[in-house]
Parts: structure tokens; C-alpha cells; sequence
């Protein structure tokens, strides 16, 4: 998959709110209500990361989830990334405020 350009990333980042860029990767951090909502959170998102073969780093804190996304094999940000942070919105609307 080919690497973003800075233009096409300012374009395309405003359909992810919340995902901030921080050089070659975006990231975001969800606040669930305790330790077991964020954990619950996580395994859902292993499931969904494994399954499109790309993987965000994940930091957690008791209830905070930050995650972080890039292409490692481009060495940047491709559309794959944005791809994956819009599911991983979908999946933390219910339950997480960011």
C-alpha cells in the first residue's frame, strides 16, 4: 500500500475526529468507565486487528486506551490506517468518550 502524502493526510484525517497525527503515525486515546470496559475494548479490537492483518500499539491505563496507527512495511501512514481507525471508532461508540 502506498504512503500518504502530507497533503492527502490533512485531507482525509477529518474522517477520523479524534485521531490526532503525530508524525508518521495517528493515535487516539478512549476513556471507558473502568479497567474491565477498557480490557473488553481491547480484546475486541485484537479481534478486528488480526482480522485485516494490521495491527495498532495499543497503551493502556487503567481506563484509558490509547491507540496508534501507521504502516510499518510503507514506513508512514497509508489509507489502511484510516480504514482501521473509522472501524475502531465504530466499535468504541457506545462505550467510550474521547
Amino acid at each position: 500500500m502506498a504512503k500518504l502524502t502530507a497533503a492527502q493526510i490533512r485531507a482525509v484525517l477529518p474522517t477520523v475526529p479524534g485521531w490526532k497525527r503525530q508524525g508518521r503515525v495517528i493515535a487516539r486515546t478512549y476513556q471507558f468507565r473502568d479497567f474491565a470496559q477498557a480490557m473488553k475494548f481491547v480484546n475486541t479490537v485484537a479481534r478486528l486487528a488480526e482480522r485485516a492483518w494490521h495491527h495498532p500499539d495499543f497503551t493502556i491505563q487503567w481506563s484509558q486506551v490509547t491507540l496508534t496507527l501507521t504502516t510499518h512495511d510503507a514506513a508512514g501512514l497509508t489509507e489502511k490506517d484510516f480504514v482501521l481507525a473509522g472501524k475502531l471508532d465504530a466499535l468504541a461508540k457506545p462505550k467510550a468518550r474521547s
